[in-house]
């Protein structure tokens, strides 16, 4: 059975939208650079070890981009880990869903895509590079 691994939202500020979801929630935030010269601010929704993943049960972390033109995604969505992100976005068309962003290697990290449901909702494919 496949995962919910993270969640992302999309927004017009960062600086603003971290002092929002901090100040509302606790919640603690890290910036990463990316290579295309974005940033991306992972969310710490609980207590994380030592390579930020969660460290007790109960709660999924997050991360947050400033909206693009050229990323599907625009408001918030679930990311779902897979294990084989070929075999996936194969079903995901078999289903009558649509891909709106192919394979993407993120950072020697993972694999990630993104895809629409058959309702119009927009899933994030997350693979583990090992």
């Amino acid at each position: 059975m496949d995962k919910v691994q993270h969640f992302e939202i999309a927004v017009d500020d960062i600086s603003r939208a971290k002092k929002f979801y901090e100040s509302l929630f606790g919640w603690k935030t890290t910036e990463t650079p990316m290579p295309d010269g974005g940033v991306y601010v992972g969310i710490q929704t609980g207590p994380v070890d030592e390579q930020s993943k969660p460290s007790e049960s109960g709660y999924i972390g997050g991360g947050m981009f400033k909206r693009d033109a050229h990323l599907p995604m625009s408001g918030v969505a679930i990311a779902i880990t897979v294990e084989n992100l070929d075999a996936t976005l194969e079903k995901v068309k078999a289903a009558d869903g649509t891909i709106l962003m192919g394979k993407t290697e993120i950072m020697g990290m993972g694999l990630y895509a993104y895809m629409k449901d058959t309702e119009g909702n927009v899933v994030g494919l997350w693979q583990n590079l090992k």
